[in-house]
């Protein structure tokens, strides 16, 4: 017996169990019921900076690639698209042009047109509202002058 060593359970102190609180009985369920609240923040549409910002350079990407693969200049590329970060437009561009390059992919030309951009003249005061008044009753300003000026 001597090599033998005798190991005594410990008695559990009584005092050092804690009741619970009526606080405590009133957090626990809060707790519960806020923690996947506060977990799925995703869900809420609440996302953080760099997220964000990940998500803008990935258009950017996208609009460039596409403004290549189009054919398009990367100005008018620019210029088409004003929201997005021209850094992130010319690395798509530049990224879609080394793929085009190495795969012998041509351009492919748009079949939509932009709408071609109407000049305005600089008018008079007092034709402003005559040419507003044209268009709704589908007269051109140039007809009610002519009519004016025969009478």
């Amino acid at each position: 017996m001597r090599g033998r060593l005798k190991v005594l359970p410990l008695q559990a102190d009584k005092q050092a169990s804690h009741p619970v609180t009526p606080m405590a009985r009133l957090l626990l369920p809060l707790l519960l019921i806020t923690a996947p609240l506060l977990a799925s923040c995703d869900l809420l549409g609440i996302q953080p900076a760099s997220a964000l910002a990940a998500q803008k350079e990935a258009e950017g990407k996208a609009v460039g690639g596409a403004c290549r693969h189009a054919g398009r200049a990367i100005e008018d590329c620019y210029a088409l698209n004003r929201k997005a970060d021209k850094s992130a437009i010319f690395a798509g561009w530049r990224e879609m042009n080394d793929y085009m390059r190495e795969n012998k992919i041509d351009e492919v030309t748009p079949q939509l047109t932009a709408p071609p951009a109407v000049a305005q003249s600089p008018r008079e005061p007092g034709e402003e509202g005559a040419a507003a008044a044209a268009q709704k009753t589908g007269e051109s300003a140039a007809g009610k002058s002519a009519r004016k000026s025969a009478s």
